[in-house]
């Protein structure tokens, strides 16, 4: 009964519009596909579907510097307008989606905490619930994701998708720069190799002051605020304190095998966790500049 409320020169696929707006407003392919989580050539395919039905070109140049038609721009301005118009006319009517976040405590204190209310004023439909990942777990029962760093032999986990490379670095308050050959060293008990694996890398020598073993890395962290010794730890947790003035870094950061990543418990990721994992993304990327 229904196939006469459809008209003949109905409108062409949604996947394909999505794809086209989406390329269209990042001005790339690539960048589209991270955006909706597809593959690149899933994108491409859907574009060229779309060229096809409409009977029209929307791109133009050379494959790697595409670039809209006139069509293509006339199309792309209603469809980003109509999509913004869809999302909100949903955003009014759907109850708020609960996502529970599993992190280690000092990337939750460090970095994710300071940046949770950007998350509210953008997507106020998600209600974020953030909970301890015990230090050797990738994932957390009950949990949508986990967040955390990881080392070279975690790479193969399965849902694993990494944000950010990690970068590690000695830092210190800038009082005590000067008297760095002789400050502690502060770590660690679940990474009492961050010093040695730091003197590998960049080939500096160790301070030589004694060890100071802490519960945390944010608690190392506070602790070299206060001057009490210098840490070697990954750029992400520091950054804001060395932006601030508050740390130094003498020697700058250098790469490690790891990574700061997220781990999904399995299935496809739904409109939430996709927006959570795409403002994550955001955040981890800006923070790694």
């Amino acid at each position: 009964m229904f196939e006469n409320l459809t008209p003949r020169t109905g409108l062409p696929s949604l996947n394909g519009l999505r794809a086209f707006e989406a390329m269209g407003r990042t001005g790339s392919a690539t960048r589209a596909a991270q955006e909706l989580h597809v593959t690149h050539s899933a994108i491409s395919r859907q574009v060229k579907a779309l060229e096809a039905a409409l009977g029209v070109r929307l791109f133009e140049g050379p494959r790697h510097q595409l670039r809209l038609t006139e069509r293509g721009r006339t199309l792309l301005a209603g469809l980003t307008e109509g999509f913004d118009v869809l999302a909100a006319a949903v955003g009014r009517v759907r109850e708020r989606r609960e996502l529970r976040l599993a992190v280690h405590p000092s990337l939750a204190v460090k970095w994710l905490v300071p940046r949770l209310a950007d998350l509210e004023a953008r997507h106020p439909e998600i209600v974020l619930q953030v909970t301890e990942l015990e230090t050797r777990a990738l994932r957390q029962r009950g949990a949508d994701l986990a967040l955390r760093h990881i080392d070279g032999a975690m790479r193969d986990t399965p849902g694993l998708e990494v944000l950010v490379e990690n970068r590690i670095g000695l830092v210190c308050a800038p009082a005590l720069q000067e008297a760095l050959p002789t400050a502690a060293r502060l770590t660690t008990r679940t990474r009492e190799i961050a010093w040695a694996e730091w003197s590998d890398l960049s080939g500096h020598a160790l301070p030589g002051g004694r060890n100071r073993v802490l519960p945390h890395q944010h608690v190392v962290l506070d602790a070299a605020l206060a001057g009490l010794g210098a840490a070697v730890l990954p750029w992400m947790i520091v950054a804001d304190d060395v932006a601030a003035g508050r740390l130094v870094a003498p020697f700058g950061f250098i790469q490690s095998d790891g990574a700061l990543a997220l781990i999904r418990n399995g299935g496809e990721p739904d409109l939430a966790e996709r927006t959570l994992i795409r403002w994550l993304k955001d955040q981890a990327r800006a923070t790694h500049a």
